[in-house]
């Protein structure tokens, strides 16, 4: 967190990496890193031949589609706008739907518009300029590939850090963009109260019916707006 800051003050762009580099250190220092059984080799995919179930299309299928659609399309369509992008969204979601559809039997099934990936890549840490920030989000698609191929040691990797150390650096990278997001939605009062409820109901890691809190943040939140749109009309 000190070394967050410190570059927050000098360099700003630079921040998050120093306290992942820092953060490494110190856990390295600890011997909180667990180094044992981690290998670096690749894996390539490997072709499934879709069978289909009505069970599984049910009980998987729409909830997945669900929590897609609510963790991550519409939390990085949302992220996007708020920062001032104006996107196709309908040929976004058909053509992330075409690749998933695709790829899907190479176990590539969660293509959709990254909420997490767009929040960082549109933050100004990214680039200084607003039009020079897609390098961002191309960069990031070139380690996706490398973490798609080496999955299985990214996965032994993560496993082997403190969970506290990535929780904090997840933290830290998204500080911005939530701070910047929370403004965005609280600076019309009229919105204000449907923005903190879906907020908080998203924050609170409700599950109901087997679908997240992301979810159920955007219904309890739609659900007071039409609410509270309607009853200023009438």
């Amino acid at each position: 967190l000190l070394a967050w800051l410190a570059l927050k003050v000098l360099a700003p762009r630079y921040a998050v990496i120093a306290a992942m580099v820092v953060g490494i250190l110190v856990a390295g220092k600890k011997g909180d890193i667990v180094t044992h059984g981690i290998t670096l080799s690749p894996v390539l995919p490997a072709f499934i031949a879709p069978h289909f179930s009505l069970a599984h299309s049910l009980g998987v299928a729409i909830p997945l589609f669900l929590v897609t659609m609510a963790s991550q399309n519409a939390p990085g369509i949302a992220t996007m706008k708020a920062s001032g992008y104006s996107l196709p969204v309908s040929p976004l979601i058909v053509f992330t739907g075409l690749l998933a559809l695709v790829l899907s039997p190479f176990g590539v099934y969660s293509i959709c518009i990254a909420a997490i990936t767009a929040a960082i890549c549109q933050s100004p840490e990214a680039h200084p300029d607003a039009g020079r920030r897609w390098l961002a989000a191309a960069v990031a698609g070139g380690f996706y590939l490398l973490a798609g191929l080496f999955g299985g040691s990214v996965t032994a990797l993560m496993a082997a850090l403190p969970v506290s150390w990535i929780q904090m650096l997840a933290g830290l990278a998204l500080l911005g963009t939530i701070s910047g997001s929370l403004y965005q939605a609280l600076l019309n009062e009229t919105e204000r109260d449907a923005a903190i409820v879906t907020f908080l109901v998203t924050a609170s890691g409700l599950t109901l019916l087997g679908i997240g809190s992301a979810f159920w943040g955007l219904v309890v939140g739609g659900v007071c707006y039409g609410v509270l749109s309607f009853a200023r009309r009438a």
